[in-house]
């Protein structure tokens, strides 16, 4: 299936004139917002930990050259970058459509695989990670990450069978409606998700320079969670939740989008996705 980039044309106009501007891609992917902002003039640096997208890396170093640099490793690690240096930093979160279109990944109950997960060549597989877990761990896990209503159950079921493949724990779930809130919790703490994010976010202000702006699109509401309540502390004075944004404030809100129906159904991906952005002031 070929990859679409959501809410594209949102982002751009959101950035405005790149032109000559340095832009960070947290989340390469297959490198659509890349190849937008390249096409659009800007030079960019991208981040994205997993090594299955080098191929199209190299499609774009090949021909971008040096106004493109690709650092292989998770958005949480763009504080190595230099500080007060960028014009806009974007982050297209949640799980790539190329990830969950190789069964061998382990992210979709659609094929049977290896209970893997990981976005990186590294570290604990869902498998691992339930075989680690007990079920107390277990039921916070979908109760925090998948809003699983029946979390304990379901956890003891997966503890008790120790599941090794995807179809393995699909079958564990009897109600149809909490198979995909079931993989995508597990998906979420294998990869640390929300806690990349935090870190990330967290380095944002120093790398911007005056003016510079973060753009988020999120696809589930913890992400979207995360963002708001982010960007609401940088646009409040002194970070008090309680003051509105004014002047004084270190960012400025950009209007959130919402992706169009005519989107929605080019892109079924799309339908979930909230984009929200701030610009710096100072």
């Amino acid at each position: 299936m070929k990859h679409i980039p959501v809410l594209l044309n949102s982002v751009m106009a959101a950035l405005g004139d790149i032109q000559g501007r340095h832009i960070v891609d947290c989340t390469f992917g297959a490198g659509g917002y890349t190849r937008a902002f390249l096409n659009a003039g800007a030079t960019v640096t991208a981040f994205d930990r997993d090594p299955n997208v080098l191929s199209d890396v190299k499609k774009i170093q090949d021909e971008f050259g040096n106004r493109f640099r690709f650092i292989n490793q998770p958005f949480s690690e763009i504080s190595v970058l230099e500080k007060n240096k960028y014009d806009a930093i974007v982050f297209d979160l949640g799980i790539s459509s190329m990830q969950i279109d190789i069964p061998a990944r382990g992210f979709s109950f659609r094929a049977d695989a290896p209970l893997d997960m990981r976005m990186s060549a590294d570290g604990v597989s869902a498998a691992d990670l339930i075989r680690r877990a007990g079920v107390s761990e277990l039921a916070q896990i979908l109760r925090d990450y998948g809003d699983v209503k029946k979390s304990v159950p379901i956890a003891r079921a997966i503890h008790n069978a120790m599941p090794e493949t995807t179809f393995q724990l699909r079958d564990l779930i009897h109600n149809p409606k909490d198979i995909a809130p079931v993989f995508q919790a597990l998906r979420i703490a294998v990869n640390d998700e929300m806690g990349q994010l935090k870190s990330a976010l967290g380095t944002v202000p120093e790398l911007l320079k005056t003016g510079g702006k973060c753009i988020c699109v999120t696809f589930h509401s913890l992400e979207d969670r995360i963002v708001k309540n982010v960007f609401r502390e940088w646009t409040t004075v002194a970070g008090d939740p309680h003051m509105p944004s004014v002047a004084d404030a270190a960012f400025e809100l950009i209007r959130t989008a919402l992706p169009s129906d005519d989107e929605i159904a080019n892109n079924p991906r799309a339908r979930s996705a909230h984009m929200r952005g701030v610009i710096k002031s100072y």
